[in-house]
């Protein structure tokens, strides 16, 4: 890694961020992106995906609410993307593609009739089902529900009740498909992620050893976002169903949830992106607070890493910091105080000079 990407105990950076792959983990900076992936002959596919923010063009998606609904759409878009571009490249050369005679006829027929555009429609009718999957469980199922359990009772409760059952709902569906193999590799990488962008803030060279010696539990995860996300919409949601009691009513549940699409959860997700990045650079009691069940929850979305998975997420911060401009690097950097400073150049050194373990966050 260059010199420019070498930092000291007294920066933290607060601005890198990534995914967890398909045998792979994607890094992104403000305006660089890298992703890595170990390929089934053992060596590491590095790429550098283009990286377009609309706020660049058009200021006023960069402004506080409105920029993080589409930071949001664009991170889904972006990460999707990588997420495909890994599962092609995390099985280039290890499958051959089954002979003619061998195809189904649906296969036969999506291939006469798409060929190379093939993966794009997957990719699409994936997004499309993947986004009624999320409106079925989150929004339709918990208003569902509680109108089974309370009809039309405690209206102004309901909120709370839907909030519940979506948490329940969330953390069902975690765990669920964590029990997956492939999934659970998937979450090793997310774990690799972590650790190393934890050792990237502390000011620490990205060695297999000081990257495996930190935390897998980071309060800018996209896990803590949906929970802040769950919370955040229970409290607004109450406080509207409070001031018009008669949105809960039978009769006006479709325009209900309706109004939580497209008026509550755009707000919902511009006030906890603005939350995720004041906590990313402060902590306190309120950022500890509401922090807490996603990084609680980070204990089924991260597993620890092997050395060869933490060895991708090096390369894929290594590409992405030799792409990035030392101007963007610059406005990553967030000053640490001094004293805090100071704790964390006497954590990290032995007497003689060796990187040593950070600690773990308490059970």
């Amino acid at each position: 890694m260059s010199d420019k990407n070498n930092s000291s105990c007294r920066a933290r950076y607060a601005a890198v961020g990534g995914q967890a792959l398909m045998e792979g983990v994607m890094m992104q900076s403000p305006n660089a992106a890298a992703l890595a992936v170990r390929k089934p002959d053992g060596t590491i596919a590095i790429e550098h995906p283009e990286l377009k923010h609309i706020r660049d063009k058009h200021k006023v998606f960069g402004i506080p609410l409105v920029r993080g609904v589409v930071n949001f759409i664009e991170s889904m878009l972006f990460g999707y993307k990588c997420l495909m571009r890994s599962a092609e490249l995390s099985t280039e050369g290890a499958l051959d593609a089954p002979p003619e005679e061998e195809m189904s006829k649906f296969d036969r027929w999506i291939s006469d009739h798409f060929g190379p555009k093939m993966l794009g429609v997957i990719t699409a009718v994936g997004m499309v089902l993947g986004l009624a999957l999320s409106l079925f469980l989150f929004v339709w199922l918990p208003s569902f529900a509680v109108d089974l359990m309370l009809g039309e009772k405690l209206l102004r409760l309901q909120p709370l009740f839907e909030g519940v059952i979506r948490i329940i709902i969330f953390i069902g569906y975690i765990a669920f498909v964590s029990l997956e193999k492939d999934i659970k590799r998937v979450f090793m990488y997310h774990g690799a992620e972590h650790k190393t962008i934890f050792c990237l803030e502390a000011g620490l060279p990205l060695t297999v050893e000081n990257v495996r010696a930190q935390k897998r539990f980071h309060p800018r995860c996209g896990t803590n976002f949906m929970f802040v996300i769950l919370l955040i919409s229970i409290l607004l949601s109450s406080a509207v169903a409070a001031a018009f009691p008669q949105l809960g009513a039978a009769d006006m549940r479709i325009w209900w949830m309706l109004i939580k699409i497209f008026l509550l959860l755009p707000l919902v997700m511009g006030i906890g992106y603005e939350f995720i990045r004041y906590a990313g650079r402060h902590t306190n009691v309120l950022t500890r607070v509401v922090s807490t069940p996603g990084l609680a929850m980070q204990r089924l979305t991260t597993r620890e890493p092997t050395d060869d998975i933490i060895e991708v997420g090096i390369a894929s911060m290594n590409a992405c910091l030799d792409k990035t401009t030392d101007e963007a690097i610059l406005s990553m950097r967030v000053p640490v105080p001094e004293e805090e400073a100071e704790k964390t150049e006497s954590a990290h050194e032995e007497p003689d000079g060796a990187s040593v373990a950070t600690e773990e966050p308490a059970e």
